[in-house]
């Protein structure tokens, strides 16, 4: 599976994504700019369950820099194995820096069962430079990365992969309202479809935070349950 970090379809069993050139790009939304916006510190974490059991962490840490510059620190570690013996290992580092509601950079590595991949990308005028073992050129200035945090990937039908610079294409579909338990909170939600080689389905509070993901790969519930509330005193 290659990064919606999606982090996440790839985040879980080496699954394979439809990944395209940059020309699908010009698909993207206008507008790359998040609807809930960061504050310095702020964390996201989730516990990682698979089949309701313990598969890993993914957590989101927030730096609002001096001139306003956001930087998304996201850290993924998921394993497997059978009783001591290990037999799935993911590890993903990546970080976004977000000026004024755009990505300016982009920087990820990842270890993924054995296997490694990484990307840097810079914008430079109009364009996204990318460098990845997955993809080596441009893409438009409106292409946002996989990272399942912000909202703003509901309306794009492509994706900047942070595990190799790979372009992902996908498809999302309004799912309606829900209410969620999240952290001892109840919490109404709105409910994404996102569509790709496989089906991963996305809960955002009305603020647009992250709340809930869950999908279904080679016959096993993968769960992403939220720790602890991470927006304090924000509306």
């Amino acid at each position: 599976m290659r990064t919606l970090t999606h982090g996440i379809l790839a985040l879980m069993l080496g699954l394979g994504l439809a990944a395209t050139g940059p020309a699908a790009a010009d698909n993207m939304p206008a507008e790359g700019a998040f609807a809930w916006t960061p504050r310095d510190g702020d964390v996201i974490r989730f516990d990682v369950r698979r089949q309701g059991k313990p598969f890993g962490t993914h957590e989101v840490r927030f730096d609002v820099l001096p001139d306003g510059m956001i930087e998304a620190q996201t850290k993924v570690k998921l394993r497997a194995g059978f009783g001591p013996i290990p037999l799935y290992r993911y590890d993903l580092q990546a970080t976004e820096r977000w000026q004024d509601g755009r990505l300016v950079g982009l920087d990820g590595e990842v270890y993924k069962d054995g296997k490694e991949g990484s990307v840097t990308a810079q914008v430079d005028g109009d364009v996204i430079d990318v460098d990845g073992t997955g993809f080596d050129g441009t893409v438009p200035v409106n292409t946002i990365p996989a990272s399942h945090w912000n909202i703003a990937q509901t309306k794009a039908s492509m994706l900047l992969s942070s595990e190799n610079g790979q372009l992902i294409d996908v498809s999302v579909r309004p799912e309606g309202r829900e209410t969620l338990e999240i952290a001892g909170q109840t919490i109404e939600a709105n409910k994404f479809l996102l569509d790709s080689d496989i089906d991963v389905t996305l809960w955002y509070d009305d603020a647009g935070r992250w709340l809930k993901l869950s999908f279904s790969a080679r016959g096993q519930e993968i769960d992403y349950v939220l720790e602890a509330p991470y927006w304090r005193d924000q509306g």
